[in-house]
């Protein structure tokens, strides 16, 4: 009787949220935290991906994300999920990544968890900060932008071995920035996605996309209000086949408009690839 008294005023404005709004068109109202005592937080973490199968939890394979929950299940003792502002892929890197867990107590030094969290953790993962955020908030429908970079190593370097795309033909990347202005011309980019994904919409919004070189070679860096699989991968190796002078930059445009995978240039292997920041927006934190 005392478990009905406590849920079920929960429970009941829960059911009035989902009246109000359309359940399934609006992915937020999954993730609000309905039941009492539950607690927001956000964990900004760092990665190696090359030893995981993404960040995604997958059956027969190792993630970041498992790897992290079996932690923090351990560290906070009691049963911990998190959910990521994004899905990296097998191979890619995070110098930055944001993720939420809920906890049913708040958590008194988070400084102290965030050791206990390193030091538990293999090499390959590390944890920068956990902030309390509003019982709202969302790492992955909050963000505001995400933004990537794609390394290109054009010499023999040891310490970018798997933490770079190796590829020696020199690129002309004046070409290829003239292609990536293109990219500001368009919001839908299927031709960049991996085909039979399960996304509802293929629109993105595009505020950056820039190639430079570097001491070692190239790095493309991209920022979007979202990306789609495998988008950045696609984009890098079209642009790739305009720096060979394989492709002239107008083929963008045809490539764009087909909406066809196909048409689009080869995926750059994942080793080169950074999710490198998320922005969110400045009132989602709470201050303790």
């Amino acid at each position: 009787m005392k478990l009905l008294e406590f849920y079920f005023p929960c429970l009941l404005k829960y059911l009035l949220i989902t009246l109000k709004y359309n359940f399934f068109s609006s992915p937020k109202i999954k993730y609000l935290c309905v039941f009492k005592n539950l607690l927001r937080y956000f964990i900004k973490l760092t990665y190696n991906g090359s030893a995981y199968h993404g960040w995604q939890t997958q059956p027969n394979g190792v993630s970041i994300q498992s790897t992290l929950e079996e932690a923090m299940t351990l560290i906070l003792k009691e049963k911990i999920s998190i959910l990521g502002a994004g899905r990296t892929d097998k191979g890619v890197h995070a110098k930055e990544m944001i993720a939420h867990f809920d906890v049913t107590k708040a958590i008194g030094d988070t400084s102290d968890i965030v050791y206990k969290l390193n030091s538990y953790l293999p090499a390959s993962i590390a944890i920068d900060s956990i902030v309390r955020v509003e019982d709202t908030a969302h790492a992955r429908f909050d963000a505001l932008d995400r933004t990537y970079e794609y390394h290109i190593i054009t010499k023999k370097n040891p310490f970018w071995n798997g933490q770079g795309y190796f590829y020696y033909t020199p690129l002309d990347i004046k070409k290829m920035n003239r292609a990536a202005k293109i990219l500001f011309k368009y919001n839908d980019f299927e031709c960049f996605s991996k085909t039979n994904t399960d996304v509802k919409t293929f629109l993105c919004t595009i505020k950056y996309a820039k190639w430079k070189r570097t001491e070692v070679g190239y790095v493309f860096t991209i920022t979007a209000n979202r990306f789609l699989r495998n988008m950045v991968r696609a984009i890098a190796g079209s642009m790739i086949e305009i720096g060979l002078g394989k492709k002239n930059c107008e083929w963008m445009h045809e490539v764009i408009k087909s909406k066809d995978r196909s048409k689009a240039g080869f995926s750059v292997p994942a080793e080169g690839l950074y999710l490198t920041e998320i922005r969110y927006p400045k009132n989602i934190t709470i201050d303790e």
